[in-house]
């Protein structure tokens, strides 16, 4: 299993606070960094929680509502100022690419690399990337724009090879990669070592739910099932749940709700309202639902699978 860091860079909403930056995280899986939403001033908090510019493969905007994505020109900016040459991915709603081609075409005019953006179509759970390591899906939210959450997972790894059963029948090298991989094991006198005598099971592979942002949805549930991690909306509390509904956001106490019926490990709440000078009330309304809870917070690091 290798690293799988979620690096919080700011967890607010639409009005700006002195508190919070907008939403923006970045992913550190196995040293390949992925960004969820842009908010303004990212690269500032990229820089300031030591990032790696040059680690940046893919940017996922949820939507294109201003405090999710106005800071894209200036990361793009930056990116160039820094010297990238290899390509950058903007997974976005399909009209991502007509709202910002065009100020690219006029900030960045000269950019040392290329920039694509792949349509994620909402209303929908599909594979929208995939590597050799890590698979992401789309998740259906409820909002006034057309929005998309993400599920990021590991792709299952290789069983663990016993060391007193390679020893024991005398497995050369040339064999062992298949069975990691799931093979049996055939000795020179014709006997067949069945795999899970030779091996250990590889470790679970981590899952990360991103839903924001959104209104109360069920249909989430089964999509993020038993996550390590689910980052999921708060703008409101109890006090506000007529204006969660009117807005098409969730209060903490829902969030939490969605959390216990999909089982998931740890829940973080985030895209505070400007509202709330003090976000501790809604962690405890939302603690009342489900534990453990935690408030994000710029600069934050959740490490998975420790």
């Amino acid at each position: 299993m290798g690293k799988f860091e979620i690096n919080i860079l700011g967890c607010g909403s639409a009005l700006p606070t002195l508190r919070h930056y907008p939403s923006t995280q970045v992913l550190n899986i196995r040293d390949n960094l992925f960004m969820i939403d842009c908010g303004e001033g990212a690269q500032i908090q990229f820089r300031r929680m030591r990032l790696k510019f040059n680690r940046l493969g893919h940017i996922f905007l949820s939507h294109l509502h201003g405090d999710h994505c106005f800071g894209l020109i200036g990361m793009i900016s930056t990116l160039s100022l820094l010297g990238r040459t290899g390509e950058l991915v903007v997974h976005a709603h399909p009209q991502a690419e007509a709202v910002f081609r065009p100020q690219l075409d006029f900030f960045c005019r000269e950019l040392p690399f290329a920039v694509r953006f792949e349509p994620v179509l909402p209303g929908r759970s599909e594979v929208i990337y995939e590597d050799h390591a890590i698979r992401v899906r789309s998740l259906p939210m409820i909002h006034r724009v057309p929005c998309s959450g993400f599920l990021f997972e590991e792709k299952p790894g290789l069983r663990h090879l016993r060391g007193d059963m390679v020893k024991f029948y005398d497995i050369p090298v040339y064999r062992r990669a298949e069975i990691k991989a799931g093979a049996d094991y055939t000795t020179p006198d014709g006997q067949i070592v069945p795999n899970d005598r030779l091996t250990t099971p590889a470790e679970a592979p981590l899952r990360y739910a991103y839903c924001s942002d959104t209104a109360y949805n069920e249909a989430l549930i089964p999509l993020i099932a038993g996550a390590d991690c689910l980052y999921h909306e708060a703008t409101f509390g109890d006090d506000a749940e007529e204006l969660a509904r009117l807005t098409s956001h969730s209060t903490a106490r829902q969030a939490a709700r969605i959390a216990s019926q999909a089982s998931v490990k740890q829940l973080v709440l985030g895209h505070f309202s400007a509202r709330y000078d003090d976000e501790q009330p809604l962690c405890d309304e939302a603690c009342q639902e489900f534990t453990p809870c935690t408030l994000a917070r710029e600069g934050m690091k959740i490490v998975l699978g420790k």
